[in-house]
């Protein structure tokens, strides 16, 4: 008999693959009791939470590995985290696997394993979840919480005229990354698909934007599609510049073999970069802080009285058809 002929019932499930991810967080009394307990804050600072849910064949592909789903549900939150300038403390997981999954204890130990990886990396526990069965197809939820300053944590409504657009690492590696991992762009592009996979959230950059950003938010839906929301909620125009847009050496390669590609890096989503405002005088320090966190960040644009989002070509020219364009939920 297989470890997999061997039905587990929740508590047994929670007891093997999750309880020890959280042995070693204060409060989470080993996944034992209905709740977590939270820590008192800092003075001056203030609990932030985010959760986000991943559904198979919408958010991930169904064949990805099992490690790689559970780093990359995890690594969106962590990055919601690092757009409002928080430091990620813990979080809580709700997984439903399919009734009728093939070898649904070998799918748990790699997904248990990921986790565990992710946790070492970005110093977090987990605190606690449910664990279901559902007809559907496999569906998880995370919620993330970190600590941030308080009344200073960044916020999508803070952009004003006169200030500069910036965003952190490249663009469009997740968007030209699904579809190298689809089969639909070549294979020796492989790194982009492991971008798409496995996301880099900027938790070292974002607690370093904070007190000089004045707005963010992590690009998870479209460069042009994210930077609409910050327009929205501020009250003002983006104007993107892209030709200063930054993108990675293969993301170059395909877009110069094909430059209708490069709509879509503008607007394909799943980079989960850092998108932020800040005044100009605040650029060396922005510039100290990528440093510091190791990662590069990029001047592209100005904010402008008005509306909207515009994106303008290498001769300064609008570019027709973007801001319609992006990843919708629904």
């Amino acid at each position: 008999m297989t470890e997999d002929s061997e039905a587990l019932g929740e508590f047994d499930r929670i007891a093997r693959f999750f309880a020890p991810l959280a042995k070693d967080a204060p409060g989470a009394f080993g996944l034992t009791d209905d709740a977590a307990a939270l820590p008192p804050l800092a003075e001056g600072q203030e609990w932030v939470v985010t959760v986000d849910a991943l559904v198979s064949a919408v958010h991930f592909l169904p064949d990805d590995p099992p490690e790689l789903v559970a780093r990359k549900a995890l690594r969106v939150n962590l990055s919601d985290l690092a757009a409002m300038g928080a430091v990620p403390y813990g979080y809580t997981l709700a997984l439903a696997l399919p009734k009728d999954m093939a070898e649904p204890q070998r799918w748990l130990a790699a997904f248990s394993r990921g986790l565990a990886a992710d946790q070492a990396e970005f110093g977090i526990h987990l605190l606690g979840g449910d664990s279901v069965s559902t007809p559907g197809p496999v569906t998880l939820s995370i919620t993330a919480f970190g600590r941030g300053p308080r009344d200073g944590v960044l916020r999508r409504s803070g952009a004003a005229p006169g200030q500069d657009v910036w965003v952190s690492g490249t663009i469009g590696d997740g968007a030209l990354g699904l579809r190298v991992a689809q089969g639909l762009l070549s294979g020796r592009f492989a790194d982009l698909a492991d971008r798409y996979r496995l996301p880099a959230p900027r938790v070292t950059l974002g607690p370093r934007l904070a007190g000089l950003a004045t707005a963010a938010l992590d690009v998870s839906d479209g460069l042009v599609q994210d930077a609409g929301h910050i327009a929205t909620h501020s009250g003002c125009r983006l104007v993107i510049e892209a030709p200063l847009v930054p993108i990675s050496a293969s993301v170059a390669d395909l877009v110069s073999d094909d430059p209708d590609l490069f709509a879509e890096v503008l607007t394909g989503g799943d980079d989960y970069e850092l998108l932020f405002t800040a005044a100009p005088e605040a650029a060396d320090a922005i510039e100290a802080a990528g440093r510091e966190a190791g990662v590069s960040v990029t001047r592209i644009g100005r904010v402008q009285s008005g509306a909207g989002v515009e994106v303008l070509d290498h001769h300064g020219a609008p570019l027709d058809g973007l801001t319609a364009r992006g990843w919708r939920h629904f």
